[in-house]
């Protein structure tokens, strides 16, 4: 392999229409335009990234294409005064892995401005061991802390807390100091979530009301929910007075049935988490955070890392809900 190519992972629909994933060598002259050439060194598989690989139209338009929402790398080329050969740097959201080659392949060229120095509490590694999954994680915190929920006001309940925002988020908060309830289907794998700081491990069984009544026992003084559905829906009636509950998944269901009662007669403040598009100032705000404050030292049990060639069955494992923790992929190994 010549200093003008390198190995990604390419999806493609053959002819029978149905989508493939290979590692080839690709061309730089191949990427998209862009004023920064990345050399990546690490990613990260994300929930996302497996719709992408399987031809999720919701995800990816175009194919033959390289998945991966997250990079981080050294900068080769810069046509940004803000960026020189050399830096160390992080990519992740904006159009990465969707429609523009992402971090499943050693380089990638992106614009300018969605390009984050890297912090100098991480290392670049350390950097994917959070990616997507801890940024949207970290943002869901902030927006609770912001929104006034205190240590001393409660327990945070974290929906899907097994998955890799969930278990990101259990972390997180524990640094922070909250008390947290995670919920689970894999109710076997409580002592991976006490090692990441979960005083309580429920089924996620109990927290699917069918009584139909409008409120609940308010319990939480705010709820990371990552999975939407009837899980959403029971954490928010559940919810107890000024709560605030962030919701960024969808994997149970895109569907929420609920009524106003939470919010008009308690308070409760729902609020929406995107990361992909998340302003640059608030970007910096919250890796420094998880660089300095929300730093985590659970990444010995949380965290696998992975070459690109055994990436493939990380895929359907995540497709099938059986991920636990984060996985790392190693671009270079």
């Amino acid at each position: 392999m010549n200093s003008e190519s390198f190995k990604a992972m390419v999806v493609s629909r053959n002819e029978d229409g149905k989508f493939i994933r290979k590692i080839i060598t690709r061309e730089l002259e191949s990427l998209p335009e862009g004023e920064v050439l990345l050399k990546v060194k690490y990613s990260s598989l994300n929930y996302k990234d497996a719709l992408s690989a399987i031809g999720n139209r919701g995800v990816t338009r175009n194919y033959p294409h390289t998945p991966g929402v997250d990079a981080a790398g050294v900068v080769e080329h810069s046509e940004s005064a803000e960026f020189k050969p050399g830096d160390e740097v992080i990519v992740h959201g904006y159009d990465l892995g969707m429609d523009t080659s992402g971090g499943f392949g050693q380089y990638i060229r992106v614009p300018g401005d969605w390009v984050v120095n890297l912090p100098s509490g991480l290392d670049l590694k350390e950097s994917m061991m959070y990616g997507t999954a801890g940024f949207t994680a970290a943002q869901s915190v902030l927006r609770i802390v912001e929104g006034g929920i205190s240590p001393e006001d409660g327990e945070i309940l974290v929906t899907g807390a097994t998955g890799g925002v969930g278990s990101m988020a259990v972390a997180v908060l524990a640094k922070a100091g909250y008390r947290v309830t995670a919920a689970t289907g894999k109710t076997t794998q409580g002592r991976f979530l006490a090692h990441l700081g979960a005083e309580e491990v429920i089924d996620r069984e109990d927290l699917t009301d069918s009584s139909g009544k409008l409120l609940l026992k308010g319990k939480w003084a705010g709820v990371v929910d990552t999975v939407g559905g009837e899980m959403l829906a029971t954490a928010i009636k559940s919810t107890r007075q000024r709560g605030i509950v962030t919701t960024c998944g969808n994997v149970a269901s895109h569907e929420l049935n609920i009524n106003v009662y939470p919010f008009i007669l308690r308070g409760v403040t729902l609020v929406g988490i995107d990361s992909a598009s998340c302003p640059m100032k608030r970007r910096r705000l919250l890796w420094e955070k998880m660089s300095c404050d929300w730093k985590l030292d659970i990444f010995d049990r949380s965290c696998r890392t992975v070459s690109l060639e055994d990436l493939d069955p990380e895929i359907d494992v995540i497709l099938k809900g059986g991920q636990v923790g984060r996985v790392v992929i190693d671009l270079w190994n």
